[in-house]
């Protein structure tokens, strides 16, 4: 048992792995923001919560949540056990411009790469979201990815039939007040 778990040790290190990082849940309308790791080569994911009250007034002018973003990530990182060598992808989401600056002075510029990140880091970071936002109470429309807009009314509807889900609404983003009076 042990010779095999020394050999995986080996092979790892023969063979870089990569961390995949990206978000979830930024442009909706409703909870906060997942910010999610992945292990491309093994399947790892963990993931955290940049609560809601990031994206409501006051905090939300302050643009506090870049810099929860990085904390975040760095956490999760750190619970990753990242390896020395292993590289690393992060999403070009505006959620992260001030994460890459860091990772790239913490980890050097050769080991981070911004880029879209898809396939299986992707879905684990939007299931997350979607588990997430159900534990409110809200069902997304299964199309939601597709159809943005149609998303976005369906929350806003969502949030618009009991005034105290208003407290779940990324209420900082000014476009909103065409749609909804926030107290």
């Amino acid at each position: 048992m042990y010779d095999t778990w020394l050999k995986r040790r080996e092979e790892a290190e023969n063979y870089p792995l990569t961390i995949q990082i990206d978000d979830a849940g930024v442009g909706d309308l409703l909870f906060g923001v997942v910010v999610g790791v992945h292990r491309k080569e093994t399947g790892e994911f963990h993931y955290d919560v940049i609560p809601v009250s990031f994206f409501q007034e006051p905090v939300f002018k302050q643009k506090l949540y870049l810099k929860k973003a990085t904390e975040l990530t760095l956490l999760l990182l750190n619970e990753m056990k990242m390896q020395e060598n292993e590289q690393v992808e992060i999403c070009t989401s505006f959620l992260f411009d001030e994460t890459r600056p860091t990772l790239a002075e913490r980890y050097g510029d050769k080991r981070i790469r911004a880029t879209a990140i898809t396939g299986q880091a992707q879905n684990n970071v939007e299931t997350a979201y979607l588990d997430e936002i159900r534990n409110l109470g809200y069902e997304p429309i299964p199309e939601r990815d597709e159809k943005r807009a149609r998303s976005f009314f369906h929350m806003l509807r969502w949030v618009k039939k009991d005034s105290d889900r208003l407290k779940y609404a990324k209420t900082g983003w000014p476009r909103l007040r065409r749609y909804i009076r926030i107290r």
